[in-house]
């Protein structure tokens, strides 16, 4: 992303708060704060509350979490101004800094804290006098406007189900929750929500997205009885894969729209690898190539690549919990990137087939049954002789460490590792995480070996 933000040491404490830290410490994104997730709830979707409406201390404005049923200190969390965990609070406030004023003034889009473009993740959607622009991503904009809901769920006997009923957004299921981050995290057709190559010229940086991950940097629960009896208990692996699935799935309905995928007589380059364009220019005696061949992408040399983050470690995910299905998944990536290397015509017909399959997929994750055999033969996979090789640009390496961290953390959930034996495997998870912490001091062979590493150790404790 260009905005590493080093100096946190990776998996000190508990798996659920380093995972947090580490991405943290990898993705600073925009000013060293998480990105925000304001595309949640419809643009077009009247009855918004405003934060304040959630603030009582009857309600998720305590100072402590000591609420019977659920912390009740949500606004708190929400707010904290040093965690990830504040980031969407502080998604406005970002606006008022040097950097967004100078994309803003570059692209010829005004004032940064009332340009449409910027307001579209960086704030939630208008809503009257109840709604402060200022308060950035609220409680509404990932929960759903709340005029239909927010006098009958505090009630007694009141259920989740009645409460998704009349608006609420059901945020435990994966993929509804990986449909509302992507908006964002990823971006919309919606206005303001698609993060282009002009943007990023400008200064915006890349956008990058792990669902498991992202949902533990803003947990502002917790998961007991009590919520495991309302809402069932959360599955990271499912998790994990749903996510993976839906964001290929976007990034393929977005490339396939013509309003999104061409700018002017280019192809929109905010889907392509980023590194594999932007590297030192420089002439010398003995050229040095910048590039690694990838069995992935039948693609002629030289050609920039389509961004497979998602592919690759959706066909990890796929070979485990929909096996029928993977195949499929290998065939049409390969044949997506190699329309893309014949014409715009065949590169949408291709990317429409890979969308339909990833969407199939992301229902398929979303049902399978999971366990921690799941996990561990997802790191299996991962770090396999297929999927190893196609780790060979930053991008997809970023999505392979965010992906072994994240089903280690699953591991150690489901208690099929102690936290002392994962503390042992996460020293190569770190080196991992350092091989990729700079962009532009990539290096693909010591990620690779990190990453075997810390998949021999997790093996061994199957």
């Amino acid at each position: 992303m260009g905005l590493w933000r080093p100096g946190i040491e990776f998996r000190k404490r508990a798996p659920v708060l380093c995972a947090a830290l580490a991405l943290v410490a990898l993705f600073g994104l925009l000013f060293g704060t998480p990105f925000s997730g304001a595309g949640a709830a419809d643009r077009g979707t009247p009855g918004f509350q405003g934060v304040a409406s959630c603030a009582g201390t009857t309600c998720h404005g305590r100072l402590e979490a000591d609420g019977a049923v659920v912390r009740q200190d949500e606004l708190k969390l929400w707010q904290e101004p040093s965690t990830p965990g504040g980031a969407h609070s502080r998604a406005f406030t970002v606006l008022s800094g040097v950097r967004a004023h100078q994309i803003t003034t570059t692209l010829g889009l005004g004032e940064p804290t009332s340009a449409p473009a910027c307001l579209g993740c960086h704030a939630t959607p208008p809503g009257g006098q109840r709604v402060l622009t200022s308060d950035g991503v609220g409680c509404e904009a990932c929960h759903g406007a709340a005029r239909g809901w927010i006098a009958s769920h505090y009630t007694v006997g009141a259920s989740h189900a009645a409460n998704v009923s009349r608006g609420m957004i059901a945020l435990e299921r994966p993929a509804t929750r990986a449909a509302i981050c992507l908006d964002c995290h990823f971006g919309s057709a919606r206005p303001g929500q698609f993060v282009d190559h002009r943007m990023m010229a400008a200064g915006h940086p890349r956008i990058a997205f792990e669902l498991d991950l992202f949902s533990t940097l803003q947990l502002h629960h917790n998961e007991d009885a009590d919520y495991a009896a309302r809402k069932g208990r959360s599955d990271n692996v499912r998790m994990w894969a749903v996510g993976q699935a839906m964001a290929l799935g976007r990034a393929m309905a977005l490339f396939a729209n013509p309003g999104f995928g061409s700018d002017g007589a280019f192809p929109e380059f905010t889907f392509f690898d980023c590194h594999s364009c932007h590297r030192r220019i420089f002439d010398q005696a003995d050229r040095v190539k910048t590039w690694e061949s990838n069995p992935g992408r039948p693609i002629p040399a030289g050609m920039p690549p389509f961004n497979d983050e998602n592919m690759i470690l959706l066909s990890a995910a796929a070979r485990v919990g929909a096996p029928g299905l993977a195949s499929k998944l290998d065939a049409d990536s390969r044949a997506f990137h190699a329309a893309v290397a014949r014409d715009r015509g065949a590169a949408v017909a291709a990317a429409n087939r890979l969308g339909a399959t990833a969407n199939a997929l992301a229902s398929a994750l979303g049902n399978a049954p999971t366990s921690g055999d799941s996990a561990f033969a997802m790191v299996d996979v991962v770090a396999g002789p297929v999927l190893s090789p196609r780790f060979t640009d930053y991008e997809g390496s970023v999505q392979g460490v965010m992906a072994i961290d994240t089903l280690l953390n699953a591991l150690v959930k489901q208690g099929r590792v102690t936290v002392g034996a994962a503390a042992g495997i996460r020293v190569n998870i770190n080196r991992a995480y350092a091989a990729v912490k700079d962009p532009n001091a990539y290096r693909s062979g010591d990620f690779r070996a990190s990453l075997a590493e810390a998949v021999r150790g997790i093996r061994a404790l199957r």
